[in-house]
């Protein structure tokens, strides 16, 4: 069952790597008592560490240590987790300091949290963030949360997805991600382009979105100019949109990069197809991210970032670990806050239909 007796769906989130802003996050997030409403909150993580949390953030909640996630209380003031036996004393890790210790912890909150979902103890799976350098040196060779969901539910045809936290509504699945803009070029092909396009549809309908209108953006200038800056949009977007047309899909493109996301935000589009990372982070981050420029720190952190095409449900912050933040009190849970939400919205869709 992932779902409680009283019909909130259990979500599962994974503390990220102890070192940094996650368990502090997953600690405030859990403050706002309007999570126990929507859902029933359960941590991936170890004693330790959510005991160090619970330090910096000043809070005084009770722990309760459990086997199974239907043991959950789901309670306001009471923080349920599913200890894993990685940390385990002090000096397995420190603040901000990269380590071998916190980079398998890290991991194995992760590979708990999909084993979970996967046995259907769960409704979803939240992740906070891990140090892609940390788990490389516990001898894990990911790429990032993305590509280890992808590994361990054996999904071929996955996608990230961004939407912006607030009233923006911009949202953008990426065809290629984490590799080099030389190789992301290489990966463009009008097969994966076309995968993407139908996850592009099936996360409108995730969302619950009632339009589901996809923009499919260009990769060069101008998306080529008819070929005059370059192939890609000829030999494999084109080809894509007019396959997915066919299928009844609703999408419109190639869009030239430099405007489909200034008509996403006015409406015209659902969803964008971005064609690599920074094509679809930057205006994500854009949208959600504010700076103090007298301070220096964020004072607004919003946006969610969610694997389509997997078995079960997986969403995340979009930020890092912060190591120069961490221990300092001075992380914002407003993206945490925003990707449970996420969660607990394609969880009942998906109970729905």
């Amino acid at each position: 069952m992932v779902n409680n007796s009283d019909g909130r769906p259990r979500i599962g989130i994974t503390l990220g790597d102890p070192a940094g802003i996650g368990p502090e996050i997953a600690i405030k997030a859990l403050s706002h008592n309007e999570v126990y409403e929507e859902c029933v909150p359960v941590l991936i993580g170890d004693t330790l560490v959510i005991e160090d949390a619970l330090k910096v953030t000043h809070k005084t909640f009770t722990l309760n240590k459990i086997s199974a996630p239907e043991d959950a209380q789901g309670r306001p003031g009471t923080v349920d987790y599913f200890p894993c036996g990685i940390i385990s004393q002090k000096g397995d890790y420190a603040f901000g300091a990269l380590g071998l210790k916190s980079g398998e912890a890290a991991f194995q909150y992760v590979v708990k949290g999909i084993d979970l979902a996967m046995k259907g103890e769960i409704a979803a799976v939240v992740t906070n963030p891990i140090n892609k350098e940390a788990i490389h040196l516990a001898g894990h060779e990911f790429a990032g949360h993305t590509e280890i969901f992808a590994h361990y539910t054996n999904t071929e045809d996955y996608g990230m997805l961004l939407s912006a936290g607030g009233s923006t509504g911009l949202n953008v699945i990426h065809v290629t991600t984490h590799v080099s803009m030389r190789r992301a070029c290489d990966l463009i092909t009008e097969k994966r382009v076309l995968a993407v396009i139908r996850l592009a549809g099936e996360a409108l309908t995730l969302m619950g979105k009632e339009k589901r209108r996809i923009a499919v953006a260009g990769l060069n200038a101008h998306a080529s100019e008819n070929g005059l800056f370059g192939k890609e949009e000829e030999e494999s977007i084109i080809p894509a949109i007019k396959k997915a047309r066919a299928e009844g899909l609703d999408v419109t493109g190639p869009v030239p990069p430099d405007t489909v996301f200034v008509k996403a935000l006015g409406g015209a589009f659902d969803i964008v197809v971005a064609m690599y990372h920074d094509q679809g982070h930057i205006p994500l981050k854009l949208c959600g991210f504010k700076m103090d420029p007298a301070t220096g720190l964020f004072s607004q952190v919003s946006g969610i970032n969610t694997t389509i095409g997997l078995p079960i449900i997986r969403t995340s912050v979009d930020h890092g670990t912060a190591f120069d933040k961490a221990g300092k009190n001075e992380a914002n849970e407003e993206s945490l806050l925003d990707a449970i939400a996420m969660a607990v919205t394609i969880a009942n869709n998906r109970r729905k239909g």
